[in-house]
């Protein structure tokens, strides 16, 4: 059934897990240390589209745990999700997808990166809240500085 009026849609197709990575480099020697771990998290988003008004979002964490310098364990996890978003206004389209639908996305990667280090034998690692909103305001910022101007699709790490 075609959609021939203007009204907006935005529907979830679908959230998955795109990729997961688990490494522990320095085991089983690294295990008997008895020094408390840094543990250093980073998150990237990125998007694009796969067909008309169809948008894949994804939102990746990378999970760098050391003790003295040598990696403990070593995490990297991408959550995506498939969205329907069309007529919607050009000017809100961008926040939908760089504030919405990450936020959609990220309780799902919080969970696998939660479980896969409690598989992985250590401590639940807990990704915080993140704002969306300030991180996609702060990339926006950033590209409007840029000589090409903003883009189609958001990136921020």
């Amino acid at each position: 059934m075609a959609d021939d009026n203007q009204n907006p849609v935005f529907q979830i197709q679908r959230i998955y897990l795109k990729d997961l990575s688990l490494e522990q480099p320095n085991s089983p020697q690294i295990l008997l240390e008895q020094a408390q771990p840094q543990v250093d998290i980073n998150l990237a988003l990125a998007a694009e589209p796969v067909a008309d008004a169809v948008y894949e979002v994804s939102v990746t964490a990378t999970v760098t745990t050391k003790v003295k310098d040598k990696v403990l364990f070593l995490v990297e996890a991408k959550q995506a999700g498939i969205f329907e978003i069309r007529n919607i206004p050009e000017d809100q389209l961008q926040p939908i997808i760089g504030i919405a639908c990450p936020g959609i996305v990220y309780p799902y990667l919080r969970a696998v990166v939660s479980d896969i280090c409690t598989r992985a034998g250590f401590p639940p690692v807990i990704l915080s809240e993140v704002n969306f909103q300030a991180m996609y305001e702060a990339q926006r910022a950033q590209q409007l500085q840029q000589p090409n101007g903003p883009g189609i699709i958001t990136g921020v790490n």
